[in-house]
């Protein structure tokens, strides 16, 4: 396979990059299972506490633009918090980064699940957002170091399906711990689950063989180096809106159901699981069709079905809860099956700086994704309509841009091709 790697004015950087050798058991080494069950801890902090939002608004007697803070201020500061972990993972290796991660996750839920104002919620969920981050950055920066080609995008996909099944099982769970106990036992179950992925972080053997031995402050001046790839940057602006879509809905979504269309919690949690299970389908999907279809089209499939979308929603999408269900579903497969090429094209451009890389790529996909949560909340009593139009710009950006690079050597060359 080639790879694109871009060399001009950036040498002076390199000097600091010395190979560093560190022994890697085989055995581990080619086993993805630790980075997926690592993957699934983001989306159950996310979606976990979802059916609680409108009840927050009371507890806490504040507003509904104040408790989506909780979800907003997470996504910002996990988003900034990549590009604090990512360098760092190049230099000190996979483990110590991630077992520093793993720890204050498990400090930050605890005191989520005390905290006794929306202001003291706000604040652990930042922290809980910058420990998560160490933990999304170093687990698919592992991925990038065992696998390459079709192997590591079948590897990727299998994480996909897995992490999908995180958030369906999630509101299930979390609207059952809200008819049991509170709100607080949905952030003591997630230091709980810190506590297991802990049990396996000290089984990982380091993958990172290759470590950055400049200063530590030189070390976040990789994703500088990173970030002067024009063909890395390009790609990056293309995939990185999708996620605006998907997190429109998750802002929303809770409202929309229970506030818009009447449901309880309970079965809000049912409608989101639905969107989950057709989600989940959406690596296997896109495995299968590659094997058959240019990824190109694929990925321009992707883009045109999120402009229909975006124009049903717009038309019909409050008629019903099924209505909306039914076209939220395939928006959302459209954004997950879009990821597993978009992230290992992405991941082809460079040969070095993978942690940078990673943290980049989750970084705009995260502050794209918070903007469009906080336009989805633009008009509050029109939040469908808002999704839709999300959907339908989405849909023509991503497209437009796509149909300009779809055909060039750095795209075409890095793609995996159909049989």
């Amino acid at each position: 396979m080639t790879h694109a790697f871009y060399r001009s004015s950036i040498y002076s950087q390199l000097e600091g990059f010395k190979l560093e050798t560190t022994s890697t058991h085989a055995g581990i080494k080619r086993n993805p299972i630790f980075p997926r069950h690592y993957q699934r801890l983001p989306p159950l902090t996310i979606d976990l506490y979802l059916p609680a939002l409108p009840t927050m608004v009371d507890v806490f007697n504040t507003t509904e633009s104040m408790v989506n803070l909780t979800l907003s201020s997470y996504f910002i500061t996990y988003a900034v918090g990549l590009l604090f972990w990512g360098p760092l993972s190049e230099k000190f290796g996979r483990k110590p980064i991630l077992l520093v991660g793993i720890g204050s996750y498990m400090l930050a839920s605890i005191l989520c699940a005390f905290s006794g104002s929306i202001e003291h919620l706000i604040a652990s969920r930042v922290l809980q957002a910058f420990a998560g981050s160490a933990i999304t950055v170093v687990s698919t920066a592992i991925v990038k170091d065992m696998f390459e080609g079709r192997e590591r995008e079948r590897i990727m996909a299998t994480i996909m399906s897995l992490v999908i099944i995180a958030p369906m099982v999630a509101p299930v769970l979390g609207a059952f711990l809200l008819q049991i106990a509170s709100w607080r036992m949905m952030f003591v179950t997630l230091a709980i689950f810190g506590a297991c992925a802990s049990l396996l972080a000290f089984c990982y053997k380091e993958t990172l063989e290759n470590r950055y031995t400049g200063s530590l402050v030189r070390s976040w001046t990789r994703l500088g180096v990173v970030i002067q790839n024009p063909r890395f940057v390009i790609l990056l602006c293309i995939f990185s809106i999708a996620p605006m879509a998907l997190m429109g809905f998750l802002a929303a979504g809770s409202y929309i159901y229970i506030n818009g269309f009447g449901l309880t919690e309970q079965q809000f949690s049912y409608f989101f699981s639905f969107n989950a299970i057709v989600a989940s389908f959406g690596p296997t999907i896109y495995m299968k069709l590659s094997r058959h279809i240019a990824v190109q089209n694929v990925i321009s499939g992707c883009f045109a079905v999120l402009v229909a979308v975006g124009v049903m929603t717009l038309t019909f999408g409050d008629t019903s809860p099924w209505a909306f269900a039914l076209l939220c579903a395939p928006a959302t497969l459209m954004v997950i099956m879009m990821r597993v090429p978009a992230t290992n094209l992405m991941l082809d451009q460079q040969d070095k700086d993978t942690g940078s890389a990673v943290a980049l790529i989750q970084f705009f996909a995260m502050i794209c994704g918070s903007a469009g949560m906080l336009l989805v909340s633009i008009r509050p009593e029109s939040l469908i309509a808002n999704l839709g139009m999300i959907q339908l710009c989405i849909g023509v950006i991503g497209g437009v841009m796509w149909l300009m690079v779809r055909n060039r050597g750095f795209v075409v060359d890095n793609l995996v091709k159909a049989f």
